[in-house]
Protein backbone atom coordinates (compact mmCIF):
# COMPACT_ATOMS: atom_id res chain seq x y z
CA UNK A 1 0.00 0.00 0.00
CA UNK A 2 1.13 3.30 -0.99
CA UNK A 3 2.45 5.62 2.00
CA UNK A 4 1.41 9.12 1.79
CA UNK A 5 3.78 11.73 3.96
CA UNK A 6 3.82 15.19 4.45
CA UNK A 7 7.10 16.81 5.78
CA UNK A 8 8.73 20.44 6.23
CA UNK A 9 12.06 20.64 4.87
CA UNK A 10 14.36 21.09 1.98
CA UNK A 11 13.66 18.99 -1.14
CA UNK A 12 17.51 19.25 -1.95
CA UNK A 13 18.79 16.89 0.99
CA UNK A 14 16.20 14.05 0.49
CA UNK A 15 17.68 10.47 -0.38
CA UNK A 16 14.67 9.17 -2.45
CA UNK A 17 14.78 7.30 -5.48
CA UNK A 18 13.33 10.16 -7.44
CA UNK A 19 12.49 14.45 -6.53
CA UNK A 20 10.01 16.05 -8.43
CA UNK A 21 11.35 19.89 -9.76
CA UNK A 22 8.09 22.16 -10.89
CA UNK A 23 9.43 23.01 -14.13
CA UNK A 24 8.32 25.25 -16.91
CA UNK A 25 8.08 23.82 -20.30
CA UNK A 26 11.46 24.43 -21.42
CA UNK A 27 12.87 22.88 -18.53
CA UNK A 28 15.30 26.25 -17.49
CA UNK A 29 16.20 25.94 -14.19
CA UNK A 30 16.04 29.47 -12.50
CA UNK A 31 14.42 29.69 -8.92
CA UNK A 32 12.36 28.17 -6.40
CA UNK A 33 12.65 24.60 -6.20
CA UNK A 34 14.43 24.54 -9.44
CA UNK A 35 17.06 26.54 -8.64
CA UNK A 36 17.93 24.59 -5.41
CA UNK A 37 18.20 21.40 -7.10
CA UNK A 38 20.43 22.88 -9.76
CA UNK A 39 22.55 24.67 -7.14
CA UNK A 40 22.65 21.46 -5.31
CA UNK A 41 22.54 19.02 -7.85
CA UNK A 42 24.80 20.89 -10.54
CA UNK A 43 24.32 22.31 -13.97
CA UNK A 44 24.34 19.21 -16.01
CA UNK A 45 20.91 18.40 -14.43
CA UNK A 46 19.58 21.73 -16.30
CA UNK A 47 21.87 20.16 -19.07
CA UNK A 48 19.92 17.30 -19.33
CA UNK A 49 16.78 18.62 -19.29
CA UNK A 50 17.15 21.63 -21.47
CA UNK A 51 18.41 19.14 -24.11
CA UNK A 52 15.05 17.24 -23.35
CA UNK A 53 12.54 19.86 -23.96
CA UNK A 54 10.45 21.38 -24.57
CA UNK A 55 7.97 19.41 -23.22
CA UNK A 56 4.06 19.43 -23.35
CA UNK A 57 2.66 21.47 -20.04
CA UNK A 58 1.75 18.65 -17.92
CA UNK A 59 3.33 16.20 -19.01
CA UNK A 60 6.86 14.86 -17.04
CA UNK A 61 10.43 14.30 -17.89
CA UNK A 62 13.31 12.76 -16.45
CA UNK A 63 16.91 13.17 -16.07
CA UNK A 64 19.95 12.26 -13.68
CA UNK A 65 20.26 13.71 -10.25
CA UNK A 66 23.56 14.72 -10.49
CA UNK A 67 25.22 15.59 -7.04
CA UNK A 68 21.66 14.91 -5.25
CA UNK A 69 21.32 11.97 -3.48
CA UNK A 70 18.24 11.17 -5.65
CA UNK A 71 18.48 8.38 -8.24
CA UNK A 72 16.63 10.82 -10.65
CA UNK A 73 14.84 14.52 -11.44
CA UNK A 74 11.47 14.30 -12.94
CA UNK A 75 10.58 17.49 -13.94
CA UNK A 76 7.02 18.22 -13.75
CA UNK A 77 5.91 20.76 -16.40
CA UNK A 78 3.89 22.93 -14.87
CA UNK A 79 3.90 26.56 -16.69
CA UNK A 80 5.64 28.34 -19.77
CA UNK A 81 7.88 31.09 -19.56
CA UNK A 82 4.83 32.94 -18.44
CA UNK A 83 4.54 31.66 -15.20
CA UNK A 84 0.65 30.96 -15.14
CA UNK A 85 -0.15 27.66 -14.09
CA UNK A 86 -4.01 26.37 -13.38
CA UNK A 87 -5.43 23.17 -11.35
CA UNK A 88 -5.80 21.26 -14.70
CA UNK A 89 -1.81 21.49 -15.24
CA UNK A 90 -0.85 20.73 -12.04
CA UNK A 91 -3.03 17.86 -12.09
CA UNK A 92 -1.47 16.37 -15.22
CA UNK A 93 1.92 16.88 -13.55
CA UNK A 94 1.61 15.29 -10.78
CA UNK A 95 0.16 12.36 -12.36
CA UNK A 96 2.46 12.19 -15.05
CA UNK A 97 5.49 12.14 -12.68
CA UNK A 98 3.43 9.45 -10.88
CA UNK A 99 3.54 7.51 -14.26
CA UNK A 100 7.41 8.35 -14.82
CA UNK A 101 8.05 7.05 -11.45
CA UNK A 102 6.68 4.13 -12.20
CA UNK A 103 8.31 3.79 -15.92
CA UNK A 104 10.90 3.59 -13.71
CA UNK A 105 10.67 1.08 -11.04
CA UNK A 106 10.97 3.08 -8.63
CA UNK A 107 9.37 2.97 -4.83
CA UNK A 108 9.92 6.56 -3.67
CA UNK A 109 9.41 9.54 -4.68
CA UNK A 110 9.26 13.48 -3.59
CA UNK A 111 6.98 16.09 -4.49
CA UNK A 112 6.88 19.97 -4.07
CA UNK A 113 3.72 21.80 -3.76
CA UNK A 114 3.88 22.49 -7.94
CA UNK A 115 2.76 26.16 -9.37
CA UNK A 116 2.59 27.58 -5.88
CA UNK A 117 5.96 29.50 -5.72
CA UNK A 118 6.03 31.69 -9.07
CA UNK A 119 3.53 30.39 -10.19
CA UNK A 120 1.32 31.55 -7.59
CA UNK A 121 -1.43 29.20 -7.48
CA UNK A 122 -3.46 28.98 -4.54
CA UNK A 123 -1.93 26.75 -1.65
CA UNK A 124 -5.05 24.91 -0.78
CA UNK A 125 -6.24 24.14 -4.00
CA UNK A 126 -2.76 22.93 -4.67
CA UNK A 127 -2.96 20.53 -1.69
CA UNK A 128 -5.99 19.11 -2.78
CA UNK A 129 -5.79 18.39 -6.35
CA UNK A 130 -1.61 16.78 -5.90
CA UNK A 131 -2.91 14.65 -2.59
CA UNK A 132 -5.87 13.50 -4.03
CA UNK A 133 -4.19 12.94 -7.56
CA UNK A 134 -1.85 10.61 -5.54
CA UNK A 135 -4.66 8.69 -3.76
CA UNK A 136 -6.36 7.58 -7.01
CA UNK A 137 -2.95 6.74 -8.75
CA UNK A 138 -2.09 4.77 -5.81
CA UNK A 139 -5.94 2.67 -6.29
CA UNK A 140 -4.58 1.18 -9.53
CA UNK A 141 -1.29 -0.66 -10.18
CA UNK A 142 1.93 0.75 -9.02
CA UNK A 143 5.31 0.35 -7.97
CA UNK A 144 6.04 2.94 -5.79
CA UNK A 145 5.30 2.54 -1.36
CA UNK A 146 6.53 6.29 -0.42
CA UNK A 147 4.98 9.69 -1.87
CA UNK A 148 6.53 12.40 0.22
CA UNK A 149 5.27 16.13 -0.04
CA UNK A 150 8.20 17.95 0.86
CA UNK A 151 7.45 21.69 1.41
CA UNK A 152 9.84 24.04 2.61
CA UNK A 153 7.79 26.64 4.49
CA UNK A 154 5.52 26.38 7.38
CA UNK A 155 2.37 27.50 5.59
CA UNK A 156 2.67 25.27 2.60
CA UNK A 157 3.42 22.47 4.74
CA UNK A 158 0.26 23.45 7.10
CA UNK A 159 -1.98 23.90 3.80
CA UNK A 160 -0.51 20.19 2.41
CA UNK A 161 -0.78 18.56 6.33
CA UNK A 162 -4.90 19.80 6.87
CA UNK A 163 -5.38 18.56 3.38
CA UNK A 164 -4.51 15.20 3.93
CA UNK A 165 -6.09 15.09 7.42
CA UNK A 166 -9.56 16.16 5.26
CA UNK A 167 -8.96 13.55 2.82
CA UNK A 168 -8.22 10.61 5.10
CA UNK A 169 -11.02 11.33 7.40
Amino acid sequence: MLKIEICQGDITQLKLDALVNAANNRLWMGGGVAGALKRVGGKEIEDEAVAKGPAPIGEAVVTGAGKLKAKYIIHAAVMRQDLKTDAEKIRQATRNSLVRGDELGIKSIAFPALGTGVGGFSLNECARIMISQVRQYSAGETQLERVVFVLYDEPVYQAFKQELETQLG
